[in-house]
């Protein structure tokens, strides 16, 4: 299986406004998986919280990074 992983996104480039969300694509780059497993994430309901208007999963910034601090290994 190959993992194709898109860049990390800057921080000086992200999304800081409240109206400003990721897209699944932009989620999976910021905590370095691929958007295959934010998918069976979803379905499991494991990972960052994502809200799905009409067709897309959009994320907010701040809830992911919330969850990833969250984690613990």
């Amino acid at each position: 299986m190959t993992k194709h992983l898109t860049a990390v996104p800057d921080p000086e480039d992200t999304p800081t406004g409240p109206d400003e969300l990721w897209t699944i694509e932009e989620a999976a780059a910021y905590l370095r998986t691929t958007p295959g497993t934010l998918y069976q994430w979803r379905h499991r309901r494991k990972g960052p919280p994502v809200a799905k208007p009409g067709k897309r999963l959009l994320y907010d910034p701040a809830d992911v990074r919330a969850w990833f601090r969250g984690q613990v290994a």
